[in-house]
């Protein structure tokens, strides 16, 4: 299992998310940093699935010092779309930002379940309350990831049966969105 090491590209309390209306009507923006509390609006994300050409699926360790699930296992990288941003425009910008990957080595990036939300609490009672579509993409031959230390604390490249079985028997181990997409039949014959 690898670790990583690299500073922080961007600092999240200039990043501003998208408020959504429960209709999935964009209402305004807010600093990312104000919007997860216990009491999270509605706004817009994205979830990231990412194989190599073996087609494995990578899977990450949240950093410890993130907010929400410190130190629990997650699909390979989240995000949230920036107003006015494309969502391929942000899932690029993410994975340089999150996994250090060069945005022209990603491809095939693919939504697999568009209309995917989800409201789950934190142990710490942070609540994360998100529009959040699905995607799965592929990372070009070759190319590296090289982790930013304070999103991602660990990595692994693993079959994505490992994966289904894995979050079968514990999903307690797994962060609840993680959890919740890969109930979905689509997303799991995605990969």
């Amino acid at each position: 299992m690898a670790k990583s090491s690299s500073p922080s590209a961007r600092a999240s309390e200039t990043e501003l998310v998208v408020l959504a209306a429960p209709d999935g009507t964009p209402t305004g923006t807010a600093p990312k940093a104000s919007v997860h509390t216990a009491d999270t609006p509605l706004h817009f994300a994205f979830s990231a699935f990412l194989q190599n050409s073996a087609g494995e699926l990578l899977i990450t360790r949240r950093a410890l010092s993130k907010l929400t699930w410190p130190g629990v296992w997650t699909n390979s990288f989240c995000g949230h779309p920036g107003p006015d941003e494309p969502l391929e425009a942000a899932i690029r910008r993410r994975a340089n930002q999150e996994l250090g990957i060069d945005p022209a080595d990603l491809q095939d990036i693919r939504v697999v379940l568009p209309d995917f939300r989800y409201r789950a609490v934190d142990s710490s009672g942070v609540v994360e309350n998100e529009i959040c579509p699905v995607f799965v993409l592929r990372l070009a031959a070759g190319a590296e990831i090289n982790p930013v230390a304070a999103e991602v604390d660990s990595w692994k490249w693993v079959d994505p049966t490992a994966v289904f079985a894995a979050i079968s028997a514990v999903p307690e181990v797994f962060s609840p969105w993680m959890a919740e997409e890969l109930a979905h039949r689509e997303l799991r014959e995605a990969f």
